[in-house]
């Protein structure tokens, strides 16, 4: 009878002990998942965030551009002797609007110039692909705490019995490893 119940508390030992090896092992296979999940949001975030940026940039340069170009022409017009009297006066109703609209601009955002967006532009580039780096180092640490799960005494045994294979640790593409050229992007038509 006794040696039924140290078979029987033996059994309990090692199912209990598989239970939690078991439960142990989904879970950092999940951290796995679950972390490389999170490295797919801050990717879809920089590809969201990025041409949404550029694209503002792009406007504003291209407003201010505009505008400037517009001043331009409009006082090249108005100052040409080919200019009719009554055409000048409507040049110069032209850009005192022009003018105005532009020092309505800068006096409501003194802060909204080009340089300032382009800073704002790079922080943002900036906080996007630390957020990836520090995603990517956290998936890393999860792989190695898996893979280590996996191969130690006695989780081997359990991991083989719930085909779990070693996960690969994130490496950057040789296209991420490039600097990416923001020119090319403030470029493109």
């Amino acid at each position: 009878m006794e040696f039924f119940i140290a078979i029987v508390l033996i059994g309990l030992i090692l199912f209990f002990s598989y239970l939690g090896i078991y439960n142990y092992l989904i879970e950092v296979k999940n951290n796995v998942s679950t972390s490389y999940a999170n490295i797919d949001v801050q990717l879809k975030k920089r590809y969201d965030l990025i041409p949404n940026l550029v694209n503002s940039v792009r406007e504003y340069m291209k407003y201010e551009k505009e505008t400037l170009e517009k001043l331009i022409s409009l006082r090249t017009k108005a100052v040409s002797n080919k200019t009719q009297s009554g055409e000048r006066l409507e040049l110069d109703k032209e850009i005192s609007q022009t003018i105005g609209s532009l020092m309505v601009s800068v006096e409501n955002y003194p802060d909204l110039k080009a340089n300032k967006n382009f800073l704002h532009l790079q922080e943002t580039l900036n906080e996007v692909e630390l957020n990836i780096s520090a995603s990517r180092r956290t998936f890393n640490s999860y792989v190695k705490q898996y893979n280590n799960a996996i191969e130690m005494f006695p989780n081997v045994y359990v991991a083989q019995t719930l085909n779990l294979q070693k996960a690969k640790f994130f490496e950057a593409l040789i296209e991420e490893k490039k600097v990416p050229n923001i020119e090319e992007l403030f470029n493109k038509k």
